[in-house]
């Protein structure tokens, strides 16, 4: 699988896992405090901080669901009315952006219908992100596809069967980058429902770099979805917890996304290859192995017993696996305690 370039970074498989910071509603309707999201996100090492471009009435009509899910973050909620209060106003877009880009950090968002498309294609987006409940949205997965840059579309509450049709609308359309998100679409997730074991297969049933859209508390999971071939990782960000928000619950705060982009990092060179035998930078360890070593005087003529031969550091005298060998042989000549047995000195 090709790496994709945006801009000045490349995702692939043999660079370091590409860290989102999705701001989400966590912006709590200040647009200072989104630019202070930014700046945190940045100052945090993120790659990307993420948007979501729509209007209640671009999502949903007044009136028609209400959250009845005693366990849902969102509980007797009217969504139209979640998503009035989570929107972020598209006049706030250009200036985020802006401050992204002065932070050094690239800036993308989640289009929710045809028109969102085309106001961040208007705004020079780099990349396009489609959520989990829009991946069977077609007619959108096509409008993006068109555009001809790299998509990043999370595959919460599909089969594998609607992931195939979203990747073929895709590919059929003109997206030649394409990035698959593992994504459990439970807010917050949990370790259990995560199934991080999905990953490798999404990458190898698709042929397309994979990573991981997570929802669960702390950072532990993403740090873990590095080892089975996570390239990106999307967490919900927000500069404080206790400052609520729609999002507020299952975001982290700057010093897990700090942690986040070191651990990420950390995990991915871990995994280097396959390995055995000694290592340059082990050599000098080697004195650390153990050997057999003479505990005691033994004079020449002596029998070497369990009492005056030992296993012990340092590794200096021969290997552990001749000491039964060893046992009941004679000294050939007389050895001092704390000296490293060797055939020239017992044959």
């Amino acid at each position: 699988m090709q790496d994709i370039k945006i801009e000045n970074l490349t995702i692939g498989q043999n660079h370091k896992p590409f860290i989102i910071a999705e701001m989400s509603g966590n912006h709590n309707q200040s647009l200072e405090r989104a630019l202070q999201i930014v700046d945190a996100a940045a100052e945090a090492g993120a790659h990307a901080i993420k948007l979501q471009t729509y209007t209640a009435d671009t999502m949903t009509l007044k009136g028609i669901l209400k959250i009845e899910d005693k366990n849902s973050l969102w509980y007797g909620r009217e969504l139209y009315e979640l998503y009035e209060e989570a929107y972020t106003p598209w006049e706030w877009h250009k200036p985020i952006f802006e401050r992204a880009k002065e932070k050094g950090m690239l800036c993308f968002s989640t289009p929710f219908d045809e028109t969102a498309v085309d106001f961040l294609e208007d705004l020079g987006v780099s990349f396009y992100k489609i959520a989990s409940f829009e991946n069977n949205d077609l007619p959108l997965l096509k409008k993006v596809a068109q555009t001809g840059k790299p998509v990043i579309i999370s595959t919460g509450a599909a089969t594998l069967s609607q992931i195939n049709e979203a990747v073929e609308s895709l590919r059929n359309n003109g997206c030649k980058d394409l990035v698959l998100l593992k994504c459990t679409s439970t807010y917050p997730a949990t370790p259990e429902n995560t199934n991080l074991l999905t990953i490798p297969h999404l990458s190898q049933a698709f042929d397309c770099l994979v990573g991981l859209s997570d929802h669960t508390m702390g950072i532990g999971a993403a740090v873990a979805s590095v080892a089975l071939g996570a390239r990106v990782i999307e967490k919900h960000f927000t500069l404080r917890r206790a400052d609520g928000g729609v999002d507020s619950a299952f975001s982290i705060e700057p010093q897990e996304l700090k942690s986040l982009v070191i651990e990420s990092e950390r995990a991915f060179l871990a995994l280097g290859k396959v390995q055995y035998g000694v290592q340059k930078a082990e050599e000098k360890s080697l004195i650390f192995k153990r050997s057999i070593y003479a505990v005691a005087d033994i004079k020449a003529g002596e029998n070497l017993t369990t009492q005056n031969i030992r296993v012990i550091r340092p590794g200096y005298g021969l290997q552990p696996k001749y000491y039964e060998t060893l046992l009941g042989k004679t000294a050939h000549k007389a050895i001092k305690k704390g000296t490293p047995l060797s055939w020239e000195n017992l044959l």
